[in-house]
C-alpha cells in the first residue's frame, strides 16, 4: 500500500505526492467495479424508459379522456424541448457543484430531484403542470450526466474505461426497450383506462429509481477528487479498501505494480475563470471536437427519435397502441451498438472508432432519407433502416460523453461534461424537437426527408471533425491525457545556503 506524502507547499496549497490514480488504473476487474456500474449506470435505463414512454404515449395523451388537454405536437415538441432545456440548465448548475462539492453528494441529489419531478409528472392535471415537471425532470437528469460520467471515468481502470463508459451511456436504450413494451400494456384500454395507464408508467419509474438510490449509497466518492481537494487520507483509505477486497476476491497476495506517483497542490476549489481559460484557450481544439460531437448526436436523437412514433402513425397508419413494438426494435439496435463496438474504442482506438461511427451513421441516414422520399419503405423496413443507423450512431453518441469526460483536466471534468452537453444539446436538442414536430405534423414527405438530411449532415460533419481532432486516449490514464491543473510539473529547487 502506498500512502500519500507531503512534499512541500506552494501558492496552490499543500503539495502532496500520491499514487492514487495509478493504483486505481492497475486494478483488475472485480465486484467493486460492478457495484459502481450498477449503482451509477442503471439510472440511464430508468431515463430511457421514461423518455421512450413519453414519446409513445404522445398520441394517447392527445385523445379525449386522457385527463390532459394537450396535443400530440405539444408532447413531442413543447414538452420535449422543455425537458431538454431543463437538462441543459441542470447540467450547468449541478456540474459546477459536482466539481466543487464532490461526485457522490451530487449523484445522490440529482437522482432525488429526478425522482420527485417524475412522481409529480404522474399526477399531471393540466398541460402547464405536465410541462413544468417535464422541465424539472430534465433538470435532474442533466445533473446526472455531469456527476455520473465524471465519477465513472475516475473510478474505472484505464484499460476498460472506454467500453464501460459507452455501455453505461448506451444502457439508456435498455430502458427504451422496456419503455416501448411497457407502453403497449399501459396504453391497452382493456387493461387500464385512458387517464390511468400513462400515470402508472411514471409511478413505476419512481419505484425503480428508489431501488437505484439504495444501491447508489454504496458507491464511493472519487478518490481522485478527494486527494485534489485536501482529503488525501480519505482517498488513501478508499483505494486501500478496494485493493484489499479485490485481493481477497481474486485470491492474490499482491496486485500488479502501479505506474508511479504524481504531485498535487491540494486546494478546496477551482475558480470558474481558470476552468474557462483552460477549456477554451489551452484545449481549444478539444473544445471544438466536443462541441461538434454533441451537436451532431443531439439533433439526431432529440429531434428524430422523439418523433419516431408520430412518423409511424402519420405516414404508415400504425395504431398508437402499437408504436411501442417498432420503437423497441430501434432501441435494441441502439443498445447493441455500444455493447458490441465498445471494446474497439479501447483496442482500435478512439479516433478511428469515433469518426467511423459518426460517418457511417450519417451516410446510412442519407440512404434512409432517399428511400423514404422515394416511397420505398414500409413501417417495418423504415424501422430496420433506423435500427442499422442507430447501431452506429448510439456508439458515436456515447463516445461524445466519454470524450469530453477524459480529454480535459480533472478539476474541470464535471463542468466540461455539463457545458458541452448543455451547448450541444441546446443547439440540437431544443431546436430539433420544435422543428421536427412541425415538419412531421405537416404530413408532407419532403418535410420529414429534410429533417433526416439535416441530422445526416450534422453527424457526417462531426465525424470529419473527429477524424482530424480526436485524442488517442485509449488505455491511458486520465492524468496522462490531460494534466490536472493542481499537478506540479516542475520539481521544487533543492534548498541552498542562505543569501546575504
Amino acid at each position: 500500500m502506498t500512502a500519500d506524502r507531503t512534499v512541500g507547499g506552494g501558492a496552490g496549497g499543500e503539495a502532496v505526492a500520491t499514487a492514487v490514480p495509478a493504483r486505481l488504473d492497475r486494478l483488475p476487474w472485480s465486484r467493486w467495479h460492478w457495484t459502481i456500474v450498477i449503482g451509477l449506470g442503471t439510472v440511464w435505463i430508468l431515463d430511457g424508459l421514461e423518455v421512450t414512454v413519453v414519446g409513445n404515449i404522445a398520441g394517447r395523451l392527445s385523445e379525449e379522456g386522457s385527463g390532459l388537454p394537450i396535443s400530440s405536437a405539444q408532447v413531442t415538441g413543447t414538452a420535449a424541448a422543455l425537458y431538454v432545456a431543463g437538462a441543459c440548465l441542470g447540467a450547468l448548475f449541478f456540474g459546477r457543484l459536482t466539481d466543487r462539492f464532490g461526485r457522490k453528494k451530487l449523484f445522490i441529489l440529482t437522482l432525488a430531484v429526478y425522482l420527485a419531478a417524475t412522481a409529480l409528472t404522474a399526477v399531471s392535471f393540466s398541460s402547464w403542470w405536465f410541462f413544468a415537471f417535464r422541465f424539472l425532470t430534465g433538470f435532474g437528469i442533466g445533473g446526472e450526466y455531469a456527476a455520473i460520467n465524471s465519477a465513472v471515468d475516475e473510478l474505472i481502470p484505464s484499460k476498460y474505461r472506454g467500453r464501460v463508459d459507452l455501455i453505461i451511456n448506451g444502457s439508456f436504450w435498455l430502458g427504451a426497450v422496456g419503455g416501448s413494451l411497457l407502453s403497449i400494456v399501459m396504453l391497452d384500454t382493456d387493461i387500464f383506462p385512458k387517464d390511468v395507464g400513462w400515470r402508472l408508467t411514471f409511478a413505476l419509474g419512481v419505484v425503480l429509481g428508489l431501488v437505484i438510490l439504495l444501491v447508489r449509497r454504496n458507491v464511493p466518492e472519487s478518490p481522485r477528487w478527494l486527494f485534489i481537494h485536501g482529503r488525501g487520507e480519505e482517498a488513501e483509505r478508499l483505494v486501500g479498501e478496494a485493493e484489499e477486497q479485490i485481493k481477497a476476491e481474486k485470491g492474490l497476495d499482491e496486485l500488479p505494480e502501479h505506474a508511479g506517483e504524481i504531485e498535487i497542490h491540494q486546494r478546496k476549489s477551482i475558480g470558474f475563470g481558470l476552468i474557462a481559460r483552460t477549456v477554451f484557450s489551452r484545449y481549444r481544439r478539444r473544445a471544438v471536437l466536443g462541441f461538434s460531437l454533441f451537436v451532431g448526436q443531439a439533433f439526431l436523437y432529440n429531434a428524430i427519435t422523439f418523433g419516431f412514433g408520430a412518423i409511424l402513425t402519420k405516414f404508415f397508419d400504425v395504431d398508437t397502441g402499437s408504436t411501442g413494438y417498432f420503437f423497441a426494435v430501434i432501441a435494441l439496435g441502439n443498445f447493441l451498438g455500444p455493447l458490441l463496438l465498445g471494446k474497439l474504442f479501447d483496442t482500435l482506438g478512439r479516433k478511428i472508432m469515433i469518426s467511423g461511427t459518426y460517418l457511417l451513421s450519417g451516410i446510412l441516414l442519407f440512404v434512409t432519407a432517399w428511400l423514404f422520399d422515394g416511397g420505398h419503405l414500409t413501417a417495418t423496413t423504415l424501422t430496420a433502416c433506423w435500427c442499422v443507423v442507430l447501431f452506429f450512431a448510439s456508439a458515436g453518441a456515447s463516445s461524445a460523453y466519454l470524450t469530453v469526460s477524459e480529454v480535459f483536466p480533472m478539476e474541470t471534468r464535471a463542468m466540461s461534461i455539463a457545458f458541452f452537453y448543455a451547448i450541444g444539446t441546446a443547439a440540437g436538442g431544443i431546436s430539433g424537437p420544435l422543428v421536427f414536430a412541425r415538419l412531421t405534423e405537416s404530413g408532407v414527405v419532403g418535410d420529414t426527408v429534410l429533417a433526416f438530411q439535416i441530422g445526416a449532415v450534422l453527424m457526417t460533419l462531426a465525424g470529419l471533425v473527429a477524424a482530424a481532432l480526436a485524442v488517442p486516449a485509449e488505455r491511458r490514464s486520465l492524468e496522462d491525457i490531460a494534466t490536472p491543473l493542481s499537478q506540479r510539473t516542475e520539481p521544487e529547487p533543492a534548498p541552498g545556503p542562505a543569501r546575504t
